[in-house]
């Protein structure tokens, strides 16, 4: 599955995709964010990462800036399943903080997963994260009142996590008229000139 943006293609991690999202993501201030990426994070991480499988229902994309030139990775979005509810995570490189990705990115995931017919989404960020708390209020997540300690593989230990939801059952599955999905996994190459 793919979808596209004004700004993003996202699309699935292929291994030629090892090298830039290493680069991307081996920052301890992105990493420290995240619950499942550990802190240092390695070129095997990255390996293990674009080589596992994802489930139909519960995609992961690479985020990559649509240019004139060669393609260059923002970051990352996804679902993932998670206490038997459907959770929506995303982290965006540091050079891109602050430039609406992703947001940008988020909705395309939230009509996504209207798309293949979750009801809820669930998010969270860590506490010391609001930043992230403001991109999730903007696509519609509402705060549960709860919080809940998490375990961050980047921080090595567990920290309170503000909880997150977004009701999908009753929204339009009104998708975005920028974005574009495909069921087929064409090669890199035709999926980059598609962009």
């Amino acid at each position: 599955m793919f979808a596209r943006t004004e700004r993003l293609l996202l699309r699935p991690s292929w291994p030629e995709d090892a090298g830039p999202l290493y680069r991307a993501i081996a920052d301890e201030g992105i990493v420290r964010n995240l619950a499942k990426a550990p802190w240092p994070y390695s070129f095997e991480d990255a390996l293990r990462f674009v080589g596992g499988e994802q489930a139909e229902l519960f995609p992961t994309f690479i985020l990559y800036l649509r240019t004139e030139g060669a393609p260059v990775i923002v970051g990352a979005c996804g679902l993932s399943e998670r206490d038997d509810a459907t959770e929506m995570g995303y982290w965006i490189a540091r050079s891109y903080w602050g430039r609406g990705f992703a947001s940008e990115a988020g909705r395309a995931v939230v009509d996504i997963a209207k798309t293949v017919g979750h009801k809820k989404l669930v998010a969270s960020h860590f506490i010391d994260n609001p930043a992230s708390g403001a991109v999730l209020r903007k696509l519609g997540f509402r705060q549960t009142g709860r919080r809940e300690e998490r375990f961050s593989a980047g921080r090595g230990y567990a920290a309170t996590t503000v909880l997150y939801e977004q009701d999908l059952s009753g929204s339009d599955s009104d998708c975005s008229e920028t974005m574009s999905m495909w069921r087929v996994r064409p090669s890199m190459g035709e999926a980059l000139r598609a962009a």
